[in-house]
């Protein structure tokens, strides 16, 4: 890409697109195109084509998409495989119609099967079952991946997919319903703090294990991946998509322990006892998920990108995004 490239970030305003948009911007590139969903309904496959008509963008990251966690998604399963298909199949097709020179899906690990072997590597897709509680998302995303995949096959286009591991960071949604679980760990603790509750009440038994990625390592990242000549570099068996993660795991139980360290952090220094600064209780009675889940980036790490921001330096920036954008 030029520094005067017409970019198009798609979902601009999300955790992904915004953390895209900031690495764009510290890199220089001055031509960013985006739209908010009221200016553009990425749903309409006429408005697409006008959009991309009018604006003819040279690269695409398509980083727009319905998202929520494992209520939102047992919830609206119907809405969530119908609105992720439309927008890929939309802004792809029309990428492809319009000439993009190439175009960055951001994808989800939640793609692969629910009992992997660990760690995931890229070839298991379609190897297994789905995780139940978010198999209309993942079906969507699969979908985009193969069609991406397919354009390139058929019409020689150059469409990489990337699948992001569990990722938080600035501009992350912090709605309890809706949210993930780091999102939701920062505001509970965040709410008992307010409250002066002095336990926070956790689902399962906090033994899975999760890998976790920084927003904006994850951008830097695809960015330096749009920057390639092209897709080869990353194809395979399974097809023209890469894993992007910190290849590091952590319990869901120390997880919350970095967090109640972050949050509470002024009070745990001051603490003669700080084992009793907000003690944290597990209802075993709730699902764990999952016991694992670790991503294969020995692909990633080959082409020499490699996530930078350790957890809790990263927690600590997203806590304070947090404040300045919640009233509790």
């Amino acid at each position: 890409m030029l520094q005067d490239s017409k970019i198009y970030v798609a979902g601009h305003s999300g955790l992904v697109g915004s953390a895209i948009m900031r690495s764009l911007a510290a890199q220089r590139y001055t031509n960013l195109v985006t739209r908010t969903h009221t200016e553009l309904d990425l749903l309409d496959p006429n408005k697409v084509a006008a959009f991309f008509a009018q604006e003819q963008p040279e690269y695409v990251f398509l980083a727009a998409a319905k998202v929520g966690g494992i209520m939102a998604n047992s919830t609206y399963p119907a809405e969530f495989i119908y609105e992720n298909t439309m927008i890929g199949c939309n802004v792809v097709h029309t990428a492809y119609r319009c000439g993009v020179k190439k175009l960055m899906n951001l994808g989800s690990t939640c793609i692969y099967p629910k009992l992997c072997p660990q760690p995931i590597k890229e070839e298991y897709l379609l190897t297994g079952l789905l995780e139940p509680s978010n198999e209309a998302y993942a079906l969507a995303k699969i979908s985009v991946i193969k069609l991406c995949a397919a354009y390139n096959r058929q019409y020689g286009t150059n469409f990489l997919s990337v699948m992001p591991t569990n990722l938080y960071g600035i501009g992350d949604r912090y709605d309890l319903e809706n949210s993930h679980v780091m999102p939701a760990l920062i505001r509970k603790f965040h709410e008992a703090k307010v409250s002066g509750s002095n336990s926070v009440l956790l689902w399962g038994d906090g033994s899975p294990l999760r890998e976790f990625l920084y927003s904006d390592d994850l951008a830097g990242m695809v960015v330096a991946l749009m920057e390639r000549n092209d897709a080869i570099d990353v194809r395979h068996s399974a097809g023209d998509f890469i894993n992007v993660g910190s290849g590091r795991e952590v319990s869901i139980r120390a997880l919350a322990e970095i967090v109640r360290s972050v949050v509470y952090e002024q009070e745990l220094q001051a603490a003669r006892d700080p084992e009793a600064v907000c003690c944290i209780a597990w209802d075993c009675s709730k699902p764990n998920g999952t016991p694992r889940k670790l991503c294969d980036v020995r692909r990633l790490l080959a082409l020499g990108y490699a996530a930078s921001t350790d957890l809790r330096s990263g927690i600590k920036q997203a806590y304070m995004d947090f404040l300045s954008r919640y009233s509790l």
